[in-house]
């Protein structure tokens, strides 16, 4: 690799941030392509959409001698989940595209599924379930977007985190 020395053309970028100002994020330095982008996304909305759900169910449905303390996860998760929801909702709006929030259609965009569970231990696996089809489809996602769009690749990878986190309380939770 050869030495050269990094000259930043701040009157072309001031010049053409101003030409384009009806963009808004969306400069000519975006790489991805952005319908792709925003149907991974709108995509992801759908999986945390149904993730919240889920989650909301099982706080609401769980009974018995051990269920307070994991009542109180299944909240914590709905809660980070919605905002995850919001997060990804956000970011679609930066790059010019609208949250697809229709009901119609949200579980066949859905990673994963919608599934209650009858019993404490069948919720508690159903969520790691979802935790880790969210798990591996996000990557698949942050390794298609690579170099291309750090932001959302970013946003991804910390959502990613969060839902290992999941998975692993979860875990803990059946291990018990």
């Amino acid at each position: 690799m050869q030495e050269q020395q990094f000259v930043l053309d701040v009157k072309t970028i001031r010049d053409r941030a101003r030409r384009q100002i009806e963009n808004g994020a969306m400069t000519p330095g975006y790489k991805a392509k952005a319908p792709v982008v925003l149907r991974l996304l709108n995509d992801a909305l759908a999986t945390e959409i149904v993730c919240t759900l889920r989650y909301k169910r099982h706080y609401f449905m769980a009974k018995g001698l051990s269920s307070e303390s994991v009542k109180s996860e299944f909240l914590e998760h709905a809660e980070e989940e919605q905002a995850h929801a919001d997060a990804i909702a956000e970011r679609i709006v930066q790059l010019g595209g609208e949250p697809n929030l229709s009901p119609e259609g949200i579980l066949d965009r859905s990673h994963s599924q919608y599934a209650e569970g009858t019993s404490l231990e069948d919720m508690i696996k159903e969520d790691l379930v979802a935790e880790r089809i969210a798990i591996d489809s996000y990557r698949q996602m942050i390794e298609y977007i690579g170099g291309d769009d750090p932001t959302t690749r970013r946003l991804l990878e910390e959502v990613t985190a969060k839902e290992e986190e999941h998975a692993e309380d979860l875990a803990s939770l059946l291990a018990k």
